[in-house]
């Protein structure tokens, strides 16, 4: 196994375990359909490499094993997965403002996904589901997201490990 390979491992390792604890620890705020899931600003590292999807997808499957709801081990893996690979697309793209607007597909994955999910479980309705997930994940993914995302790039050090370089 190379450097590198070993190197892209240990850091969605961590990645995962991250975003699980933050999950499980914060419980009261990470579930249901009124929720601030904070691991959610993790998001926001594929920005930098398509290598944190595995991370970020692991560690949210690993959080939704604790769910009242089952079906978040699927639903809501889903939504983040399909959230932080549109977010590494936006991160490779040429979008001129494209830092403000990569929180913008685990806000929207999120708020339909997990929307559907709610009505089905909870026979609630979709609209007010998808608006309450949007508010949550608009919190995580914008207003620690893009904090995280400047500290992230302003740092040298930091940015070499988040890189891979």
């Amino acid at each position: 196994m190379s450097r590198r390979t070993l190197k892209i491992l240990i850091v969605n390792a961590f990645v995962a375990a991250l975003y699980a604890a933050l999950t499980i620890y914060l419980y009261f705020l990470s579930y249901g359909q009124i929720q601030v899931r904070v691991a959610e600003a993790l998001t926001i590292l594929p920005f930098f490499s398509g290598y944190y999807i595995i991370g970020i997808t692991l560690g949210c499957f690993i959080a939704n094993i604790f769910s009242m709801m089952k079906l978040d081990m699927i639903f809501g893996t889903l939504a983040t997965f399909i959230g932080a690979c549109l977010t590494y697309f936006i991160g490779k793209s040429n979008i001129k403002f494209k830092k403000y607007i990569a929180p913008l597909p685990p806000v929207i994955s999120n708020a339909v996904i997990i929307g559907i999910e709610l009505k089905m479980v909870q026979h609630t309705p979709f609209l007010i589901n998808a608006v309450w997930v949007a508010l949550g994940e608009i919190i995580s993914c914008f207003c620690l997201g893009i904090p995280l995302l400047s500290f992230l790039k302003k740092s040298k050090a930091l940015n070499k490990i988040i890189t891979f370089k």
